[in-house]
């Protein structure tokens, strides 16, 4: 069997505080189902926290509208760093996270009556889907889409994650990455311009090539109904160097810090990094247990350095409360679970 990509499963979202960080989020972007929260020490992480084996708190939130999460992290052993610069389009790293939206239109006024920090009004992409963008108070950007696909319809108009804007310094030798191993083969457009749906961003005024990548087939897996379609948008400035967001910076540093797809068939997966010239540079070997779920994970890097994550999910809980699991060893990898199993994720529901 080769390996299956269902999905991208959540963002890594560093914050000084997670549960006042998850209220925002829950509030703003309607991501108000914990699937898990966990106090550990990322041991297996040191290639990245500088030696050290450091205290975290993480909260894994969705949205049951459909997308992928939010893995909002907190350092309990350190003080996390921000940037030492504010990132402008183009640099590397994950410069800005999809939320998809039902209604842009209504997102957006939504969260302009919230009060949310909005940086431009709705805009037309190259593909003629509108968008804008918004910063949580943490300075993290997110750019609210019109949505591919979705799971089940709430009272709400945002769903989770749709994708990602990454930026990279040579998107011909990233696409060896992002299109040939995550299977992001459609290219809606490749396109450089100064852009004007850009506007209001940190260095919209510089031209750039931006790629728009979706997947040209549905995505199979346990997970792959909720999780839903996605895309990446890579961009590449023109006209300066760019800096790398995470420079001189530790995994779980404030910010974005890394991308994580939902997976089965790691050893396959392994394999085909390997000769495409990513190698793991972590390894859960077999199972790691987050207090409630648990599973396989590793990591391997882009050629900038950004960090994409791989989970092979074991066992989640569906009502933590009762002591009800769900397992996804021994299934057919390719199956999505049925929707009932699915909506009983949302049996955890924090309504505010």
């Amino acid at each position: 069997m080769g390996f299956i990509i269902s999905g991208i499963q959540q963002v890594g979202i560093g914050v000084h505080n997670a549960e006042e960080a998850w209220t925002w989020y829950r509030k703003h972007f309607g991501m108000d189902v914990p699937i898990f929260k966990d106090a550990a020490t990322a041991s297996l992480m040191t290639r990245y926290t500088a030696g050290n084996a450091e205290q975290r708190y993480a909260i894994l939130a969705m949205n049951m509208q459909g997308g992928g999460g939010f893995e909002i992290w907190q350092y309990t052993s350190r003080t996390p760093n921000p940037a030492s610069f504010i990132p402008h389009l183009g640099d590397t790293g994950i410069f800005a996270v999809k939320i998809k939206s039902r209604n842009v239109t209504a997102s957006y006024n939504e969260l302009k009556a919230k009060g949310a920090t909005l940086l431009n009004a709705p805009e037309k992409m190259p593909d003629g889907r509108l968008h804008f963008f918004v910063h949580d108070p943490y300075g993290n950007l997110f750019e609210v889409v019109e949505g591919l696909s979705w799971f089940k319809l709430e009272k709400k108009t945002k769903g989770g994650i749709g994708g990602c804007v990454i930026g990279v310094s040579d998107i011909d030798k990233a696409l060896a990455l992002y299109k040939d191993i995550l299977g992001y083969t459609k290219v809606v457009y490749d396109v450089k311009s100064v852009f004007t749906d850009f506007n209001g961003l940190p260095g919209s005024e510089h031209e750039v090539r931006r790629v728009l990548l979706q997947h040209e087939t549905p995505r199979l897996g346990a997970f792959s109904k909720l999780l839903g379609d996605t895309e990446l948008e890579l961009v590449e400035v023109k006209g300066r160097t760019p800096r790398k967001i995470f420079k001189d910076r530790l995994w779980g540093d404030l910010g974005f810090i890394h991308l994580c797809f939902d997976i089965t068939g790691m050893k396959a997966l392994r394999e085909d990094c390997k000769a495409k010239g990513f190698d793991f540079t972590v390894d859960s070997s077999n199972s790691f247990d987050m207090g409630k779920a648990a599973g396989h994970f590793t990591y391997i890097e882009d050629p900038d350095g950004t960090l994409i994550e791989f989970v092979e999910t074991h066992k989640i809980p569906i009502i933590e409360k009762l002591g009800i699991f769900l397992s996804l060893k021994n299934r057919n990898p390719e199956k999505p679970l049925a929707n009932w199993m699915l909506n009983l994720l949302g049996l955890n529901k924090v309504k505010d």
